[in-house]
């Protein structure tokens, strides 16, 4: 219960007038949700004080009495002993079809087609990649509206920037089943800028060097006066943190004379353990891999110089990748004054020394890179929540990838250049092919090759009722706009017949508008599971600490009650501690609110002795 509300500076005291934003950033291995308090973006924790919260989900078979699932934690432990249920880094599967994840077969859990998108098969049944973030995305959801004990009226979701829009849009169609208001995506390399900007007044050309658990991403931008614009972006969605673990645990077993083994749960051991050892080497020169493979235990050496070279050729992955933004931004590496690390997988020591070498100066590391992109996406989920005096901060991202359309020969016309800053909208005008021709057939690509058969394809439509003209004649108009959220609508007008079609941009990978409605109907019976959970922890944590408040007052002022009101507090107490232990919130509420009731006459004593002991020895002038 809220005791006080103490108001912003120039904010109303009134607190139904702030609207509760927060930031999401929703990661491959952890996830956050950060929120503007006290005029300070942080990042909020669970009830065990983890402002982290691991992207895993784990299902549980309904034929062994199991109901729901396991979030975070305790999926993130179960992992192990369970792999092929527990989901984690769903965020590679987001927006794909299972031959566009890169090492699917990898992977604990079993992926298959369906509908021309990557499903799980777990003892719960399929789920899309949108069901399970969307399970992680609630869990973070209900964290800030328990911080808050209000609504949340929207977020800012952060995705990386080499998002394609059939990515953005399914993290859209995730937030939506958990039932999220998006404000707006940003990427995650914008969000890093707004933390380090505000933060430390910088301004000029920066780098964001952003390597999380399983996508990288570098963008260059130019910080001039709260104007957040990115000059490029680029990186590789396939490539983060995970992938170290994943040659580490490959090299063990070569020097072990071993094979990949085919088991779920050795592979799922393996990679926890490879992750272990990464982050021991990060303090320690030296650390012993030792995990089970086939029942037989294994134990190998690792110094930080073996972890570096068989990791090698990742970084120099992401090095090439800086290489071509800097070239794509046209910005020399000596004017860039800084570089923003971004992503916990920045902490390994190659990585910093690799990227400090090449820019020649000490990369910057003074905020937590596992939260910085959250709280850059609470600044500007505060601002778009009007709770910002300050007004709303200019964001200039950019597409990450060229958008076009198909013509004859099967070749790709970009009418949006990658890198072009968004929100925007460009045309560019076309015609008939054959003589007498009343329609063209459209087909929308993304992607930078020159052939539609290597772009990937967001949308087919047809504009229609074109006046019979030679070939040539006809004018067509083809307008590209882009949100401020990276989704697209195209639209065809015949300029002389005014005819005209139009398309919001909906990537096929296979979740259609009726499916969503059919998940948020499902998901309404696991709500309501969730909501009675919530009841009754709740109901059991206030009747600890009402039987601890009153046991504490008992031993301070329990002579001020009679021998029978004794009795009587006692008998309620028993009662309360009985009835906690069961499954009724209803009747732990009573319960609790029958010991509140039968103390309010010891509680007003109390008060009286109190005043009493205040006053005692003192004039009333004094007073």
């Amino acid at each position: 219960m809220a005791l006080l509300q103490i108001s912003e500076p120039g904010q109303s005291p009134d607190p139904h007038q702030r609207r509760v934003a927060v930031g999401i950033d929703l990661g491959t291995t952890h996830s956050l949700v950060a929120a503007v308090r006290h005029g300070v973006a942080e990042c909020l924790p669970d009830d065990a004080g983890r402002v982290i919260l691991p992207s895993v989900v784990r299902y549980l078979d309904p034929a062994q009495g199991g109901s729901g699932r396991q979030i975070g934690h305790d999926a993130l432990t179960a992992q192990v002993d369970d792999p092929g249920n527990t989901v984690s880094s769903v965020k590679r599967l987001m927006g794909r079809r299972r031959e566009q994840v890169v090492d699917v077969d990898k992977l604990s859990y079993s992926v298959i087609d369906e509908n021309g998108m990557a499903v799980i098969d777990t003892v719960a049944g399929r789920k899309t990649p949108m069901e399970v973030s969307a399970e992680i995305l609630a869990t973070l959801r209900f964290r800030a509206e328990d911080s808050f004990d209000d609504e949340l009226f929207g977020a800012v979701i952060t995705v990386p920037a080499y998002f394609d829009d059939a990515q953005r849009q399914a993290t859209k169609d995730a937030a939506q089943l958990a039932g999220i208001n998006v404000l707006r995506l940003i990427n995650e390399p914008t969000a890093a800028a707004i933390a380090y900007g505000l933060d430390n007044g910088s301004e000029g050309v920066y780098a964001v060097y952003d390597l999380g658990g399983g996508t990288f991403d570098i963008s260059i931008l130019r910080l001039t006066q709260g104007v957040f614009e990115v000059l490029a972006t680029g990186g590789d969605s396939a490539l983060g943190g995970d992938d170290y673990d994943q040659a580490l645990a490959a090299w063990v077993l070569e020097q072990r004379g071993l094979r990949a083994p085919t088991d779920a749960g050795d592979r799922a051991r393996l990679h926890k353990e490879a992750r272990r050892a990464k982050e021991a080497l990060t303090g320690a020169e030296t650390t012993v891999f030792a995990a089970r493979v086939g029942g037989s235990a294994i134990e190998q050496a690792v110094s930080r110089a073996d972890f570096e070279a068989c990791t090698a050729a990742l970084t120099t992955r992401t090095m090439a990748a800086v290489r071509k933004v800097l070239r794509d931004a046209g910005v020399a590496k000596d004017e860039v004054q800084g570089v923003v690390m971004v992503g916990g997988s920045t902490r390994m020591p190659v990585i910093r020394r690799t990227v400090g070498e090449f820019f020649g100066a000490e990369p910057l590391i003074n905020l937590n890179p596992d939260e910085v992109v959250a709280l850059g996406a609470a600044i500007q989920a505060n601002a778009l929540a009007g709770n910002s005096q300050d007004g709303e901060l200019l964001l200039l991202d950019v597409i990450p990838l060229s958008l076009g359309i198909e013509t004859m020969g099967g070749l790709v016309e970009r009418i949006v250049p990658r890198n072009s800053s968004i929100p925007t909208a460009r045309g560019q005008d076309f015609t008939t092919y054959q003589d007498g021709q009343t329609a063209l057939a459209l087909h929308v690509v993304q992607g930078e090759r020159d052939l539609v058969a290597d772009c990937r394809s967001l949308a087919r439509f047809t504009l229609r009722g074109i006046p019979p003209m030679a070939a040539g004649a006809a004018r067509i108009r083809v307008t590209f706009t882009v949100d401020a959220d990276g989704l697209l609508s195209v639209g065809a007008k015949e300029l002389t017949s005014g005819v005209e079609a139009n398309i919001d941009v909906k990537p096929a990978y296979g979740l259609s508008d009726e499916q969503i409605a059919t998940m948020l109907q499902d998901s309404f019976a696991t709500a309501q599971q969730d909501m009675q959970a919530r009841a009754l922890v709740e109901a059991r944590v206030d009747a600890d600490r009402l039987l601890l408040a009153t046991r504490s007052a008992l031993a301070a002022d329990g002579d001020l009650l009679k021998p029978e009101e004794r009795a009587e507090v006692d008998q309620l107490m028993v009662a309360l501690q009985s009835t906690a232990t069961s499954d009724d919130a209803a009747a732990i509420e009573a319960a609790s609110e029958a010991l509140a009731k039968g103390t309010e006459h010891f509680a007003a004593e109390r008060m009286n002795r109190g005043i009493q002991q205040a006053l005692a020895g003192k004039k009333i002038e004094e007073v």
